[in-house]
Order: structure tokens, then C-alpha cells, then sequence
């Protein structure tokens, strides 16, 4: 649901006001404007909390803005395999401090996966050589050899 807009004060204490004078909450809502089921939110905040100001609301704030949130999809669209922490160093020069993991909550908001690259080579070196030895040395083989050759994938 989306965020409405705020009654000013006064208005949350006229509403209170006429709701201690004896007025019922369709009565108050047709005379100030209002509907009546916002008055009587209102009187129903009221007489739990004894004030008519809002509270602030419960949650840490957004680390990241739509506009730095905007950016680093760009830049993620632009060059996929931008890790995090380019993003991560991206926004501190924009004068924004954050982790990778609200880099990866951000991506994840927006239908975006982030995943750690591989730690380590499919292949070691010594797989590598002795694929270079293998080919070298069959270089020369004619095609009838190769026909006998069995391939495992």
C-alpha cells in the first residue's frame, strides 16, 4: 500500500477536540474534509498514546538512494561481471559508505543475482601442461588415429 500523505497538527487536534466534544467519526470527517476512517485512526492513536504526533517508524533508513540504487544497476547492465566491491568503492566516491552484503540486498531487490567468482581454476597447472603435451605430441597423428580416439566429457 502506499504511503499517503500526513495530516498536520492541527488538524490531528481538531479531530481529538471534536471527538471529546461528542462527535462521531463520519460527523467529524464530512465537516473537516477528511475521511472517517482517518479520523478515527487518529482518535484511536489518541486515546492508546495520549499525543496525535507521529512516531517515527521502526527500521533502519535506506543506506543506498534510488538514484545510487539506479546507478549500480547501470553499471551492472553495462558490465555484468563488476564485482561488488567496484560497486562498493563506485558509491564511496559518490560519498556513500556501505558493505558488500547491502550491495548484494540492493542487486537482490531488483532482480539481480550476485555470486562470488570462482576461488579457484578449473584446471591446475599441471592439468594445463599435460594438455599441452597430450596435443603436441599428437599433433601429427593422422585422422584415422582420431577416429579411435574415445571422448569423456
Amino acid at each position: 500500500m502506499a504511503k499517503t500523505r500526513e495530516l498536520c497538527t492541527d488538524i490531528r487536534n481538531r479531530i481529538v477536540d471534536l471527538h471529546k466534544a461528542g462527535m462521531g467519526n463520519r460527523t467529524i470527517g464530512k465537516q473537516l474534509g477528511e475521511k472517517a476512517t482517518t479520523g478515527g485512526a487518529i482518535i484511536r492513536k489518541w486515546k492508546k498514546f495520549k499525543m496525535t504526533v507521529n512516531l517515527s517508524r521502526s527500521g533502519a533508513p535506506c543506506k543506498i538512494s534510488h538514484r545510487g540504487a539506479s546507478m549500480i544497476m547501470k553499471k551492472v547492465r553495462d558490465q555484468p561481471r563488476t564485482t561488488r566491491q567496484d560497486l562498493v568503492n563506485d558509491l564511496k566516491r559518490a560519498g556513500t559508505t556501505v558493505s558488500k552484503k547491502t550491495i548484494s540486498n540492493t542487486l537482490g531487490h531488483h532482480g539481480l543475482k550476485s555470486c562470488s567468482a570462482c576461488k579457484v581454476p578449473l584446471l591446475k597447472p599441471a592439468h594445463v601442461q599435460a594438455r599441452l603435451k597430450f596435443a603436441s605430441d599428437h599433433l601429427d597423428d593422422p585422422e584415422e588415429e582420431w577416429e579411435k580416439v574415445m571422448w569423456f566429457d
